[in-house]
């Protein structure tokens, strides 16, 4: 079957988000896009036919991170175990944003927000923003399922997230070693989850 105009293949368009990630971290986001399209191994104008701007394709990668990290409220049996599930959610978004990757892309994004507003504005909606708004769909189906009492969802979602990241995020953007190991992780996951489970009990 003939693809729709703009669209490309499974593997192109992991090829082209996975160039744009190395060619950011190692270049800024001002690097140009010749230089993603020569990684990818495709045209130029096939990232432009598929991706109109640099906003859409920093859309697009935080599109692919933020589906990693809601995958374990959206896993059988969630609904009906909301603690492992938000642990679960709380260990991905640690490990998520304290990958040197993302990190990179974000410091990049920050540096140009005085001249690139539209990407740093694309990273916020697409990135955080959108993995609460996921937190929060799942909070009011617990919360309407009775096993939980979020009179606003978003808030909590924002309250959850908070105990998760808290200072870390900042540590690692200004270049301070935190050295977590996985069982740090864990263990902060969990922790948060049980406390966010006693302050929102029914």
């Amino acid at each position: 079957m003939a693809r729709v105009a703009g669209q490309i293949d499974v593997a192109k368009n992991e090829a082209i988000l996975d160039a744009a990630v190395d060619v950011w971290a190692e270049r800024g986001v001002q690097a140009p896009m010749e230089e993603i399209a020569r990684r990818a191994g495709v045209s130029k104008q096939t990232i432009y036919n598929h991706y109109g701007c640099k906003a859409d394709l920093v859309q697009a990668l935080c599109a692919r991170r933020v589906h990693e990290i809601v995958a374990p409220l959206e896993a059988p049996g969630a609904i009906e175990q909301p603690a492992q599930a938000l642990a679960a959610f709380g260990r991905v978004l640690l490990t998520a944003l304290l990958t040197p990757r993302y990190t990179t892309l974000l410091r990049t994004a920050m540096a140009n927000v005085a001249t690139m507003p539209e990407v740093a504005r694309a990273l916020y909606e697409a990135g955080p923003r959108a993995s609460r708004r996921g937190l929060a769909t799942f909070l009011e189906t617990e919360t309407a399922a009775g096993r939980l009492a979020c009179p606003d969802p978003v808030e909590a979602a924002e309250f959850f997230a908070g105990m998760v990241i808290s200072s870390r995020q900042t540590a690692y953007l200004l270049g301070v070693p935190l050295g977590l190991t996985d069982a740090d992780i864990d263990r902060i996951a969990r922790e948060a989850a049980t406390r966010f489970m006693r302050a929102y009990a029914v």
